[in-house]
């Protein structure tokens, strides 16, 4: 699971690294001409400024969206309320559930459930079958026990 949300974070770098070093071949061109031509100095080092400026924003947002999958931070709490809230309007309960990143706008999900009702795993997936992105779905199932 990890290595397709590594693997779509790598192509994520990969391209913010081409795009930030062309786009910030522009500005530092721009800044020559006026310093060489015009005696402007000042220029060269502006353009630098404004460059490292545009890639470090760029890197903030990379490692914070890679530290939050690092972290395994619930990536949209949203569907996972939803996933609880069908399950639970059953008369079931979620002992555990975990959303998982996989890519770019695709969710894995890992629920526990505790019933009375004898459903199996297969009930689950049919009933959050369609919901959000979710695929694939890992369903355990546990009966309830009454003391």
């Amino acid at each position: 699971m990890a290595s397709s949300t590594g693997q779509a974070n790598d192509m994520r770098a990969a391209v913010v690294h081409v795009v930030a070093a062309a786009a910030v071949s522009v500005p530092v061109i721009g800044g020559l001409l006026p310093a060489r031509f015009l005696g402007w100095t000042w220029m060269d080092p502006l353009a630098a400024i404004v460059g490292s400026i545009v890639i470090a924003s760029w890197t903030y947002t990379l490692v914070r969206d890679t530290g939050w999958v690092l972290l395994d931070v619930q990536p949209d709490p949203s569907l996972a309320g939803r996933v609880r809230d069908i399950i639970q309007a059953r008369g079931d309960r979620i002992a555990d559930l975990h959303l998982r990143r996989l890519g770019p706008g695709h969710l894995g999900a890992i629920v526990s459930v505790v019933t009375a009702q004898g459903r199996g795993p297969d009930h689950y997936r049919r009933l959050l079958d369609g919901v959000g992105t979710l695929s694939p779905l890992t369903a355990e199932v546990r009966d309830e026990v009454h003391p």
